[in-house]
């Protein structure tokens, strides 16, 4: 093996441990880095998106259990999302051979800026000004009305309603319908573009399903676990997996889920949706720009 293979390869590692903390810190299965960073080491289009598939599971799982002994999973949300969209997954898988994967790489990043725009919109409203009951709260504080409530310990479902009065806690009823649908476009996105489908549930959890960002995360991580093995087999039986890639994103990306997972645990709300939107479209911006200049070039 050359100098240069082996530079990639820990390039790789260290790509997928980084994918490993994106993964478990804002439950988008890690490809957002991967298949843009994979492209830059060399990988063709098609094997940027089918190299980060078998490196989905592994940072999904790690991540999942981490999350599931905090009590974050929202399991009835999370098992509806992954079933109906591993079935959308192998479609989505099956169609990417019949994409070109130039266009595939910018369909990539302009999901990817939709999503950040807007679970960072959701963080904004999240830090606007102080909800009726918290002004409510802060005199009663003051006269030591606290003091009647010693003892008595906040949830972090109650933390995250605090930091968004929209959120509803994990006891709410979610509408299956609405499950399904969204399951089954974010299976048939993580098929076609070889991202973990995050990108698509974590908004739509976070905002019409008004679930909270930290509870939203975990769930969606569950739900990219299951789906990402139809997905997986469909790209391996094509031919579209470069080991190369694949195995050195596999060897990082677990420690580095667990890694974020510790963080997304210890941080707020407000802060998981500012960090999710901002690093997800400066990476859509820059990737998309070169990938667009590409495609329409031809080369």
């Amino acid at each position: 093996m050359q100098f240069s293979d082996v530079a990639v390869v820990l390039l790789t590692v260290l790509v997928g441990f980084g994918a490993g903390v994106l993964s478990a810190l804002l439950g988008v299965g890690g490809a957002v880095i991967t298949t843009p960073a994979v492209r830059l080491l060399g990988a063709t289009p098609i094997e940027a998106v089918g190299s980060t598939v078998p490196a989905i599971l592994p940072g999904a799982v790690s991540g999942t259990l981490r999350y599931a002994r905090e009590g974050l999973v929202e399991w009835r949300v999370a098992l509806s999302l992954g079933v109906a969209g591993s079935v959308f997954a192998l479609g989505g898988a099956l169609a990417s051979a019949r994409v070109d994967g130039r266009l595939l790489m910018v369909l990539t990043a302009v999901l990817m800026l939709w999503s950040g725009i807007s679970v960072a919109r959701g963080g904004r409203r999240a830090a606007g000004p102080p909800t009726e009951a918290a002004v409510l709260v802060a005199p009663a504080e003051a006269a030591g009305v606290d003091e009647l409530l010693e003892g008595v310990e906040a949830s972090e479902t109650d933390t995250a309603l605090a930091a968004d009065p929209r959120a509803e806690g994990p006891g709410a009823r979610r509408p299956l319908v609405l499950l399904a649908l969204v399951g089954a476009l974010s299976g048939f996105v993580a098929g076609l573009l070889g991202v973990g489908g995050g990108i698509v549930m974590v908004p739509v959890m976070t905002g019409p399903l008004r679930i909270p960002m930290r509870s939203a995360v975990a769930s969606s991580l569950v739900a990219v676990a299951i789906f990402s093995v139809p997905a997986l087999v469909t790209h391996a039986v094509l031919g579209h997996i470069d080991w190369l890639f694949a195995l050195p994103l596999m060897v990082g990306v677990v420690p580095g889920a667990r890694v974020g997972a510790h963080i997304t645990i210890g941080a707020s709300d407000r802060t998981i949706r500012l960090a999710f939107g901002v690093l997800i479209v400066v990476v859509a911006m820059i990737y998309g720009g070169t990938e667009a200049a590409a495609f329409l070039s031809g080369s």
